[in-house]
């Protein structure tokens, strides 16, 4: 798992300049990964050969405290709420954190009480003094040094000045790269509950486990860590990972919210199979969205599971109350949620729905072997051969557009791997290639090998003719 690196400090010292400077200008972009449409959250960065995920807390939006409600340090809620809430919520989830400061100002009480909160996490941080911007304020930044924190690192976000220093000490700070690691490596299925918080997914690991695994509360968030747990499914070992969003009693607040999206993030890179639970009685929400198109873009399997259905229909029934329910009505109303979820997430067709109930039990057995089947569709390999006769085919039944007065040629095709299934496509000009007819060759390769549940890729790689191995 990549290591993560978070961006903490009071409001308006510049952490979003410098996110937005370190993923845009200075370090290579590997993947922006999806946070919220409006609000760049998190991305993967790489500096001196260590890739790491780097989080903008001032990304998040923890709302107002009313005057006189008891906010996270016991005393009426203000500014210093949120900036320890954003401050705790980060030392949680990194390995290392960027403590910004604003040279322009100095030291504020505000930069004191993160500093003490950062001093007792024990965990590595890098104090950098942004706005920077001229000699004296980089020479005044020495004052930084009474926080305790080491030495301050003078930058300038909008200049770039000082952030090749600053990146160099946050490498050094990261755990060494073996730890990033998987230890174990094995056959076992990896299957990920994912969703948001109080969707159910601490329920539906109990339900799988046939016990109490999990604290199971009405309490969005009350797990706080991912865990991992091996079980026996029909001579199977699998190995469950539950995601727990990361709000506390007491400490829900808007925008917090939108840090599970980061924790199931993390547990999707883990896994090969992802379980995306959805609440039946909200629908089809933005963060829901935004965990599926996740899962897409790391091309997982893929299983949603429209949760807490006999609560939904117990709904239903009330609203149509003095009418004669019958079990066409539960049909009817399953056949427009699956619509509603085949609008919303037109970009993952292939994910099998399933309408559960992991409080009773309803259909928990056809969810696992939903993954395990998915898992099998993960590691099929098809001929070459085989690929190339339904490629030829699918060319006869439809020639590539011209795009740009440039036609596509296919010359062969080949898997290069499994889990997930990718496949090259070595072809004239890759430019050529319009992603409407990407689209066509993946819907031939789906309907004539399979692939249910599971995304698959398709790389295009240029080649002449004459290199054809056939030839």
């Amino acid at each position: 798992m990549k290591p993560l690196v978070a961006i903490v400090g009071r409001p308006n010292v510049g952490k979003s300049t410098f996110f937005n400077r370190m993923l845009g200008e200075r370090v290579a972009i590997v993947e922006d990964l999806p946070g919220t449409t409006r609000d760049r959250l998190y991305g993967d960065t790489e500096w001196n050969g260590r890739i790491f995920t780097l989080i903008d807390t001032g990304g998040l939006e923890f709302g107002t405290i009313p005057v006189g409600q008891v906010g996270l340090t016991g005393q009426p809620g203000d500014l210093m709420d949120h900036v320890q809430a954003q401050a705790e919520l980060a030392i949680e989830e990194a390995d290392v954190i960027i403590f910004m400061v604003d040279a322009r100002s100095g030291i504020t009480a505000a930069d004191e009480e993160v500093a003490e909160l950062l001093r007792r996490s024990h965990k590595p941080v890098v104090l950098a003094a942004n706005k920077a911007d001229s000699a004296q304020r980089r020479q005044d930044a020495v004052e930084f040094y009474s926080l305790g924190l080491g030495e301050p690192v003078p930058i300038s976000s909008i200049q770039g000045t000082g952030t090749g220093d600053l990146l160099d000490m946050i490498v050094e700070a990261l755990p060494p790269a073996e730890e990033e690691v998987e230890t174990e490596e094995d056959d076992t299925p990896r299957i990920a509950l994912v969703g948001r918080p109080n969707v159910g997914k601490s329920s539906l690991l109990n339900a799988i486990l046939g016990m109490p695994r999990s604290i199971v509360s009405d309490v969005p968030g009350t797990t706080r860590d991912a865990i991992d747990t091996e079980f026996m499914f029909q001579d199977r070992k699998i190995r469950l990972i539950d995601t727990a969003g990361i709000r506390r009693r007491g400490r829900v607040g808007v925008g917090i919210e939108k840090f599970s999206v980061l924790r199931s993030t993390r547990a999707i890179e883990r896994c090969d199979v992802a379980l995306m639970l959805i609440d039946a009685s909200e629908g089809l929400t933005a963060q829901d969205t935004h965990i599926a198109g996740e899962i897409h873009e790391q091309a997982k399997g893929v299983v949603i599971i429209v949760n807490k259905w006999d609560l939904a229909q117990e709904q239903r029934r009330n609203e149509r109350a003095g009418q004669f329910a019958t079990p066409e009505d539960e049909i009817e109303s399953a056949d427009a949620y699956r619509e509603l979820l085949a609008e919303g997430l037109k970009f993952i067709p292939y994910a099998p729905v399933i309408f559960a109930s992991a409080k009773t039990g309803y259909h928990v057995q056809a969810i696992l072997e939903a993954a395990l089947h998915i898992t099998e569709m993960r590691f099929l390999r098809v001929p070459t051969s085989r690929l190339n006769e339904v490629i030829r085919d699918a060319i006869r039944r439809h020639n590539p557009t011209t795009v740009r007065n440039k036609h596509l040629k296919i010359y062969y095709a080949t898997q290069a791997r499994v889990n997930p299934p990718t496949f090259i496509f070595f072809v004239n000009d890759t430019q050529a290639v319009h992603f409407a007819y990407e689209r066509y060759l993946e819907n031939r390769l789906r309907e004539t090998f399979g692939f249910k549940g599971t995304a698959i890729r398709l790389q295009f790689r240029p080649r002449s003719s004459k290199d054809d191995p056939r030839d």
